[in-house]
């Protein structure tokens, strides 16, 4: 069988259905209200579930079948959701997908206490699905949840470093996002029994593909038009966040191109105004084509690990999934 693009697509709309009846299923207590109202309330928001569909379709390319990565599937899902609660407070976010955040719709102590519940729940999904390796799934989680923790505070500590490298960078990124879907593959894995090797190219799969589309977030925003990558073109140059693109241009520039740069760094943002001054030196010093290539680069990587997986559906499932997720027009 030949898993065309438009295959793909028809079953990402039916698997999103699918996870997002199941989760409708989820957190069905009714009291204490301000406990479990929030956790229905976060799920019920447009999630593109991407994670929660790694798994099962890591599950079926190692057996074929997906129904024992379920649950599973769902664990991983609201612990994702746990840690955007937790992320909006400390972001002070005021909107996730177009609605208040949990904390603005509520309060901080209740979006903390709800997050704070989800996190259990997870664990309690991941012991229900069908598998003896239930010690191994909530190690994944758990190694999930630590290490996202690790990368957000990495993630509060390179906004006020002054001498920030592309290496702190990777290694923020490679944790705070990288780890879930990575996580959500290698659960994936278990669900369907796989042997050591295959969870191995299910991980090596989930961090080239996690750091490519990353990257090419960074990448998007200064080069999309407003609104086509679903944000202001240059949000990240005018916040003055510490992107890819930011750090390894100011290793290439000098003079008043690296002074520009450098602005942006030290006074944490820069007017609207100077944004396409921003691209034009990042056109100049060859940072883009460079991040495109190195995009690429990890994708073709991701898709190499793929090879050793036994079931050719559920691989090419998992790379045509792959390919639409970068977009790979560049």
């Amino acid at each position: 069988m030949t898993v065309t693009h438009e295959l793909v697509e028809q079953k990402y709309r039916a698997y999103h259905k699918r996870i997002n009846d199941a989760l409708g299923a989820c957190f069905s207590a009714t009291t204490p209200a301000t406990l479990y109202a929030p956790a229905r309330y976060i799920l019920e928001g447009k999630g593109k579930r991407i994670r929660p569909f790694l798994t099962l379709l890591a599950s079926e390319a190692v057996s074929g079948n997906s129904e024992n990565a379920l649950k599973v599937a769902l664990a991983v899902e609201v612990l994702h959701n746990f840690t955007l609660m937790h992320d909006d407070i400390m972001d002070e976010a005021e909107l996730r997908h177009n609605r208040p955040t949990v904390h603005r719709e509520w309060n901080a102590n209740v979006a903390i206490l709800s997050g704070d519940m989800m996190i259990a729940y997870a664990y309690e999904l991941a012991l229900e699905a069908e598998s003896h390796r239930h010690c191994e799934l909530i190690h994944i989680l758990n190694h999930a949840n630590i290490t996202i923790c690790e990368g957000q505070a990495l993630d509060m500590e390179l906004e006020e470093k002054q001498d920030a490298t592309i290496a702190d960078y990777l290694d923020m990124i490679s944790k705070k996002t990288g780890r879930l879907i990575s996580a959500a593959l290698e659960a994936g894995g278990v669900s369907a029994d796989a042997t050591r090797e295959q969870l191995q190219s299910l991980v090596l799969f989930g961090e080239k593909i996690g750091r490519a589309f990353q990257i090419q977030d960074d990448y998007l925003d200064i080069m999309a038009e407003d609104g086509k990558s679903g944000k202001m073109a240059g949000g990240d140059v005018i916040n003055g966040k510490k992107t890819y693109l930011l750090l390894r241009s100011l290793e290439l520039t000098s003079g008043a191109d690296n002074e520009l740069l450098r602005s942006i760094y030290m006074n944490k943002g820069i007017g609207k105004e100077r944004v396409p001054d921003v691209r034009a030196v990042f056109e100049r010093c060859g940072v883009l084509k460079e991040t495109a290539a190195l995009i690429n680069s990890d994708t073709e990587e991701a898709l190499q690990a793929l090879e050793n997986l036994p079931n050719a559906e559920g691989r090419d499932y998992l790379r045509g999934f792959a390919n639409i997720l970068m977009k790979r027009d560049f």
